[in-house]
């Protein structure tokens, strides 16, 4: 998955990279491979904003998390987006395509014409 990061008022660590990497790397997990995200930490005087952007094949996904730390919102970011890709998933996997009407009417009188 191609990632991107951008901090703004705020210099991202490593450690913070790796956390959003790992995290990300179980998410890849349940969306196709061609994904990219986009991270973006905020830090405003006593608050700190991570938020992400998940481009799929199908649909955009944003998760956004506030907290007095860094680490904390991002870890509630990642966990925001996971819920929120798999209930996607799901609800993609159960849509069921309906047959046209003309398939299915012919059906019918073949049905009854036997």
């Amino acid at each position: 998955m191609k990632t991107e990061f951008t901090g703004r008022h705020t210099v991202i660590a490593a450690k913070l990279k790796q956390q959003a990497e790992a995290g990300l790397a179980c998410i890849t997990k349940l969306v196709d491979a061609s994904a990219s995200a986009h991270v973006i930490l905020t830090e405003e005087k006593h608050r700190k904003i991570a938020e992400i952007t998940l481009t799929a094949s199908h649909e955009d996904i944003v998760a956004t998390c506030e907290a007095t730390d860094m680490e904390a919102a991002l870890h509630a970011t990642l966990h925001k987006l996971e819920q929120q890709v798999v209930k996607h998933k799901e609800r993609f996997d159960t849509v069921t395509r309906q047959p046209r009407h003309s398939v299915v009417n012919e059906l019918e009188s073949r049905a009854t014409a036997q």
